[in-house]
């Protein structure tokens, strides 16, 4: 079984991390029934968030029991001290446990330091003093303030988007993290979907030791893949490199990466998956986009506001209204 040591923490865990957003779309029994098959085949690094409404409540049913062997990370996306604190409680009661492993800022638009008057970070460590987390970590998917977090020396963690469409700045931000022993942990390793081999994926982070991938887990098949690596871990070979460079070809340019900081849209507009469905028609069962259901949907692409909201949280830069424009125009031929 293959693992990785998360920096300074000091905290070494199986490969395979459970990404614990997507069981908040199933049923606490369904839920619970992944959580301890994941457990029961080695996987012991859980990531969840505040704000991934019942998932952390579904791991601390499931887990509490197994709690001193396992590490659990999850996420405060408050701005303010008052909410810090009770986003901690919070996790802490619903998960079912008196620590917190690594708790992490959710995503801030900036770096939040000493003195820096919103006393966010002085939370934290008054948190750690306390007893009630042990690392601190940040999340993010602006690649300045992800810089910033690991050069200032205040960070254990580091959780920033990463599969094999990575760029070469965000290479070198995983090579950074281990010059400054900082723990890279690997969101989107599946770029939201579009990702469909998660062999090539793991092989492509495995070249990276540092890095620890949590794969978004809702179905038992998904599971269960990633299980098979823990005694056959894939590795990169000719065939899965040439394949690999084949998909950064066919996926280069601006494309959505579905990561939800745009919504929820003025218009009602679910513009996560609206301005990548060209891509989804093309890389899973074009079917289950074609049905009256999703065309409503899209169709209420034609309501946008042009508002300029979406643009505004996309960390990514992306004009989304005219990326709408054309996955709109690409799913009107499909419909034909």
């Amino acid at each position: 079984m293959k693992t990785v040591t998360l920096g300074k923490t000091g905290i070494t865990v199986n490969r395979n991390g459970f990404g614990a957003l997507p069981i908040q779309r199933v049923s606490v029994e369904e839920a619970g029934r992944l959580l301890r098959k994941a457990f029961d085949n080695g996987i012991d690094f859980f990531d969840t968030a505040r704000s991934y409404s019942d998932s952390e409540y579904k791991i601390g049913l499931a887990l509490s029991d197994v709690r001193d062997k396992i590490v659990i990370a999850t996420k405060t996306p408050s701005t303010t001290v008052e909410g810090f604190w009770k986003d901690l409680e919070t996790s802490l009661s619903l998960l079912k446990t008196d620590y917190i492993d690594i708790y992490q800022f959710h995503n801030p638009a900036f770096c939040p330091k000493p003195g820096d008057g919103t006393g966010l970070y002085e939370a934290m460590l008054e948190a750690k003093a306390q007893g009630k987390i042990r690392h601190i970590g940040i999340t993010n998917h602006r690649l300045a303030v992800a810089q910033e977090a690991v050069e200032s020396g205040l960070y254990e963690t580091l959780q920033f988007p990463f599969s094999y469409l990575a760029s070469e700045k965000d290479e070198a931000l995983v090579r950074l993290c281990a010059e400054k022993n900082v723990g890279f942990i690997c969101m989107k390793a599946l770029s939201g979907g579009l990702i469909t081999r998660s062999d090539a994926a793991y092989a492509y982070l495995a070249q990276y030791e540092n890095t620890l991938p949590i794969w978004g887990v809702q179905r038992e098949s998904e599971l269960d893949e990633f299980i098979a690596y823990n005694d056959n871990p894939p590795a990169m070979t000719a065939e899965l490199s040439a394949y690999i460079e084949e998909e950064r070809v066919s996926l280069a340019g601006d494309f959505c990466r579905g990561c939800g900081y745009c919504m929820p849209c003025p218009a009602g507009i679910e513009i996560n998956q609206c301005a990548r469905m060209s891509l989804l028609l093309r890389r899973s069962p074009a079917a289950g986009w074609l049905t009256p259901a999703w065309q409503a949907k899209m169709e209420k692409i034609e309501e946008c506001l042009h508002c300029g909201q979406c643009m505004q949280h996309c960390p990514y830069s992306l004009n989304t209204p005219e990326l709408l424009r054309k996955n709109l125009e690409d799913y009107r031929t499909f419909i034909k």
